[in-house]
């Protein structure tokens, strides 16, 4: 059955994109639950698997059924574009504890004997303090599992965004939305946005608007459906996630090290995807006062492009910078598995 998102001419005008740590730290938890999630992600979980091991997460993977209901409290749609994982989570700590009852009640009933387990019967009996454990989990989920590879996983995000972003300046909604996921259809005709579903929802946006989320942990499926007072919000799988967990060739070609020098073409071999000063930072394992000083030479030399999104500024490679990185030897910039 599906899911519909009927937009009012106002909300065609309040389509826009965000990250959210919070939602990727909830997704990779059930992706531990997951096997079939994990294909992409075996990199990252033999790097994390020690820090998984002293998490006790089954109070929450109990909120996370195969089917049916999962408590939009474990992660609200992010105000801004670039919320903060804190932030977030101060939002999850201020949840109603009356919303917060029945959210989890519907999560609970999604799973058999879920609610008449001791974590389920001791949710509903006290939601106030349910928050509190949810929220307590949460962080301590992020820390262990997300936060040191952070500036790895919102590169991705970033990219993707831009990449959609221009797919809206070039088609429409009707070219973004169809380039999202196989199960996200938009019907012009009607202004509807659908998502193929088992179960049904009616969502009238009612003038608040489209939040469209990238996901890293979130494939093979899609997300949408949040319940009001949340923004209604559809969360789809980022592009590239094959790629993520890997990493550039060590060895920069030695002809495109001699025409730009060797930090500066290690900079521009590591762009195979749009990028922040911070995250090639982190890539590379240099200061950001010098990856920023080589982005800005090698964007004087016509070689990369600055995009700003939000408070941050994301650099590709022009076509001439794509050219010369390809160029220099066969597969130059190619990914590697790590």
């Amino acid at each position: 059955m599906p899911l519909h998102h009927r937009f009012t001419p106002a909300d065609l005008l309040r389509c826009r994109f965000a990250i959210s740590p919070l939602w990727e730290t909830q997704e990779a938890v059930r992706t531990l639950l997951r096997p079939h999630r994990q294909a992409y992600h075996l990199p990252w979980l033999r790097r994390i698997r020690a820090a998984a091991d002293q998490l006790d997460l089954s109070p929450l993977w109990l909120l996370m059924p195969r089917s049916g209901h999962s408590p939009d409290l474990l992660s609200p749609p992010p105000l801004g574009p670039t919320t903060a994982f804190e932030d977030e989570l101060d939002r999850v700590r201020a949840t109603d504890p009356a919303l917060a009852r029945e959210d989890l009640r519907k999560a609970l009933a999604s799973t058999p004997g879920a609610l008449d387990t001791p974590t389920g019967r001791r949710f509903l009996a006290d939601p106030a303090r349910a928050v509190e454990t949810i929220a307590d989990l949460m962080a301590r989920a992020w820390y262990g599992l997300i936060e040191p590879h952070w500036p790895r996983l919102r590169a991705l995000l970033e990219a993707d965004i831009l990449f959609h972003s221009r797919r809206l300046a070039d088609g429409g909604l009707e070219e973004l939305f169809d380039g999202l996921h196989p199960d996200v259809r938009w019907h012009g005709p009607t202004n509807t946005l659908t998502l193929d579903r088992r179960s049904h929802h009616d969502r009238e946006l009612g003038g608040q608007g489209l939040l469209l989320m990238p996901s890293a942990f979130i494939w093979p499926n899609v997300a949408g459906g949040f319940d009001p007072p949340w923004q209604p919000t559809v969360v789809y799988p980022a592009r590239g996630i094959g790629a993520l967990w890997s990493r550039t060739a060590e060895r920069t070609p030695d002809a495109l090290a001699r025409l730009l020098g060797r930090a500066r073409a290690d900079v521009l071999c590591a762009l195979h995807e749009p990028a922040s000063t911070t995250a090639l930072a982190h890539r590379l394992r240099l200061a950001p006062s010098t990856v920023s000083a080589h982005l800005k030479a090698l964007h004087g030399a016509g070689l990369l492009q600055p995009h700003r999104r939000g408070h941050q500024v994301l650099y590709e490679r022009t076509p001439l910078g794509i050219a010369l990185a390809a160029g220099a030897t066969p597969g130059a910039g190619a990914p590697v598995v790590s």
